[in-house]
């Protein structure tokens, strides 16, 4: 398994779970200089990850991109794939397929969190999953046509009503027969809403695409109470290599958060 930290290039996010805040260029010298393999990157839109596409492949530091965040169309314009208004729901879309292919371009893959939205009494639960599968098959294809796979991310229940619960997800994505999406298990959320973690990403087991190694808090793992030893038994007894990433908040600051995550990392993973 691999490691990874979150960049935000997104002022509309700052307050956001991500380590790095201050630009992609000292976000990825402070991630090399930790030891990190990779950076999760959540950019304001395709262009500016495309701008950014040049340096991330000369860049001395040597890291890849794990995956790329598509949440800003939500968080700086409103946009997500369940909304009331077709159009909204067209643009939804638009952007994340931008993104889908710039992201592609380096070698990553695209998530879909907070632009999945969640249902309403203009778009009932039941319309709403309608719409999702529609946009999933969609932008799965698209992803795998690039050579990549789509990130789906199960929230928690004050985030989405659409899936909370990853087996749930797993379960939509076969039934649907949605190809080229995997789920994103992200321990904070799981920590919310499941009896039990380990178990379930061995429920889960190939749909396992990409884990978010956050504690119960969403600070750096070893800083709240998860128990990460039965997790890490689990994902390498499903024989996922992918990354654990951080996807958590700066504190007590962007540094001891990296640090933090780094030596909970090499504790538990690569020992």
């Amino acid at each position: 398994m691999k490691s990874a930290v979150t960049i935000c290039l997104v002022p509309e996010a700052r307050k956001g779970p991500f380590v790095f805040h201050d630009g992609l260029e000292a976000g990825c010298r402070a991630a090399a200089a930790l030891g990190f393999d990779a950076v999760e990157i959540f950019p304001a839109g395709a262009a500016e990850l495309r701008a950014a596409g040049p340096a991330m492949r000369t860049a001395p530091h040597g890291l890849a991109v794990a995956a790329v965040g598509t949440g800003a169309g939500f968080v700086k314009h409103g946009l997500h794939l369940v909304h009331p208004d077709s159009s909204v729901r067209e643009q939804a879309r638009d952007f994340i397929a931008a993104l889908v292919d710039a992201a592609a371009d380096l070698g990553a893959p695209a998530i879909i969190g907070s632009m999945q939205g969640r249902s309403s009494p203009e778009v009932p639960h039941a319309a709403a999953l309608d719409h999702l599968a529609a946009a999933l098959a969609d932008l799965g294809g698209r992803a795998a046509a690039r050579g990549q796979v789509l990130l789906y991310e199960p929230l928690n229940r004050y985030e989405t009503d659409l899936f909370n619960h990853q087996a749930a997800a797993a379960a939509f994505l076969d039934a649907r027969g949605i190809a080229g999406v995997k789920l994103l298990c992200d321990l904070f959320h799981m920590n919310i809403e499941e009896d039990d973690l380990a178990g379930t990403l061995r429920t889960c087991g190939r749909h396992v695409g990409h884990v978010h190694w956050a504690d119960s808090n969403r600070r750096a793992i070893g800083f709240g109470h998860t128990d990460v030893a039965p997790v890490v038994g689990a994902l390498r007894s499903i024989g996922y290599a992918g990354y654990l990433s951080a996807e958590v908040f700066p504190s007590p600051s962007a540094e001891a958060a990296a640090r933090q995550t780094i030596e909970s990392l090499r504790r538990h993973v690569h020992t």
